[in-house]
């Protein structure tokens, strides 16, 4: 009986040659690490060196994630990535009233260049790589991450990393924006013009459908609207002055691995193919580097379970696999027990064995693209592409990804297809292990981990003392230069890092910007 895939596709019993008629392998594939990229973004790829492996931390306090750092990097971790709480994902000070509850409960609190300074202690900002996931505010964390980089010694082009960066998704999917849209993409303009000159190995933004996943969206939709918006992200700096191969070798992208090992290799082998075209063919590129489509991978949080938590160990694996036969530049896994709370350190540290695993003790690292030519996959290579390919026209007859957002379109379709696996979870068509089949009557009980409900305070206190020590007159004046750039067109992040160099708060300086901007509200569904 034929099944269907995650984006409602087809899936046969049988794949064979008829399935490629008419197909092309030299135009489909080519080489790994030439155009289209079908086969991955570089000739070698695991087969030099693995992946990056990253892990996904951050909460309570500054003091307690950097610990979690510096235990992960004792582990093998090859690179960070910073979560950051959620007043500081919506560039409010830990005291504000509206942060209230919420302080570092789902990553760590950053209110200052002090905190900053703190997080990154004892770790060299030359020897790591480092991935924040901010977005509204992410030219703050990244001005923080360079002053502290400058107070070690570190030249700014020597940093390397990622912020994420990527405000369009947060209107369709996730909901930490500050800013309206087109103040939002003149702040991106900006930070890429700002790395350009000034620290010119950072991936300057991650432009995520990992949240839109996380809502609901299938992986066809996924990728079509990431790309989407990615167009919408080159079209902005291009309008802004910059020429194409000066910033696109420096964009990455950031996508969710789900169970489903065959549709996601196939959903990362179409994206490459997709983007390599529009960016030869659209915007003209040149440099070979514009043309690759570099992803981060995270292992879907969305399909794990609070029953019988220990089961999530076996997706996180599954999710990995599928996200290293996919051909991506570096992975997070998830820890077992984060459907129920921030993980713990044994469990980050399975999370980072799993990688290992995969990465030394399986063959996946010995050859590259081992799917290439499998008839299933290239069959659902194309079939996804083609849906992706589909949606994508559609939000261009809106006028582009701005105007189909404002719209409600990407946001409704994605409500459409979380909908679609709802209602299949609840009938029993869509089996999740130990929710709606092999279920426990009692289950075990498991200790979360627990943030300390103190750290608010301690966070207050912190910055009453900082407002008392800093020269307050050096910080108005610095505030004043940010918002005349921002009623202009000066590049707002260069008054920006001098108000952070000042020790103004994050919340301070997103609230100026706020002052000149407004923010955003947004709109009735499509």
């Amino acid at each position: 009986m034929a099944r269907e895939s995650e984006s409602g596709l087809p899936i046969k019993p049988v794949y064979g040659p008829a399935d490629q008629e008419g197909w092309d392998p030299a135009e489909k594939l080519g080489e790994p690490g030439a155009y289209p990229f079908t086969r991955g973004v570089y000739p070698s790829m695991y087969t030099g060196r693995p992946w990056t492996m990253r892990q996904y931390a951050g909460f309570g306090t500054a003091v307690e994630s950097n610990a979690r750092y510096k235990e992960l990097i004792a582990h093998g971790t090859m690179g960070l990535s910073v979560a950051f709480d959620l007043p500081t994902q919506m560039g409010h000070d830990s005291d504000a009233a509206i942060a209230h509850g919420e302080v570092g409960k789902v990553g760590v609190a950053i209110d200052s260049i002090d905190d900053m300074r703190v997080l990154f202690g004892g770790i060299p900002l030359d020897k790591v790589s480092t991935s924040m996931t901010i977005n509204a505010p992410a030219a703050l964390l990244l001005l923080l991450y360079q002053l502290v980089g400058e107070e070690q010694g570190v030249p700014a082009d020597k940093l390397t990393g990622t912020i994420q960066n990527d405000v369009l998704k947060e209107y369709i999917a996730r909901g930490t924006y500050i800013f309206p849209p087109k103040p939002s993409l003149r702040l991106i303009a900006d930070i890429f013009k700002y790395c350009k000159a000034e620290i010119p190995k950072w991936n300057t933004i991650s432009i995520s459908g990992y949240h839109m996943a996380e809502a609901g969206a299938s992986p066809a939709q996924e990728i079509a609207f990431t790309l989407a918006d990615g167009i919408e992200y080159v079209r902005t700096a291009v309008a802004a002055g910059m020429d194409v191969d000066d910033f696109a070798p420096r964009l990455s992208f950031f996508f969710v691995a789900r169970t489903t090992i065959l549709e996601e290799v196939a959903k990362f082998r179409a994206a490459r193919r997709i983007w390599a075209r529009v960016m030869r063919e659209e915007f003209g590129a040149k440099n070979p580097k514009s043309l690759m489509l570099r992803f981060h991978t995270q292992t879907a949080g969305v399909q794990l379970t609070a029953q019988q938590p220990e089961v999530n160990l076996v997706r996180v694996a599954v999710q990995g696999l599928a996200a290293v036969l996919g051909g991506t530049q570096s992975l997070h896994t998830n820890s077992f027990d984060e459907a129920i709370a921030l993980p713990t350190d044994k469990s980050a540290r399975l999370a980072l064995r799993t990688q290992q695993v995969l990465a030394y003790e399986t063959d996946v690292t010995a050859t590259v693209d081992p799917f290439a030519g499998s008839y299933v996959v290239e069959k659902m290579t194309d079939d996804v592409e083609a849906a992706a390919l589909a949606l994508m026209e559609r939000v261009e007859d809106l006028g582009g990804a701005v105007n189909a957002i404002e719209r409600g379109f990407q946001k409704n379709e994605i409500e459409r297809s979380a909908y679609r696996i709802a209602q299949e979870t609840d009938s029993g068509e869509r089996v999740v292990v130990g929710v709606n089949r092999y279920t426990l009557d009692t289950e075990e009980p498991y200790e979360p981990l627990r943030v300390d409900p103190a750290i608010e305070a301690q966070q207050a206190e912190r910055l009453a003392k900082l407002r008392a020590e800093r020269d307050q007159a050096a910080v108005d004046a610095a505030l004043a230069q940010l918002k005349k750039a921002a009623e202009g067109t000066d590049n707002v992040l260069y008054p920006m890092k001098d108000a952070l160099k000042a020790r103004a708060t994050v919340g301070e300086v997103c609230n100026a910007l706020r002052e000149v901007w407004g923010t955003y509200v947004p709109t009735d569904a499509f």
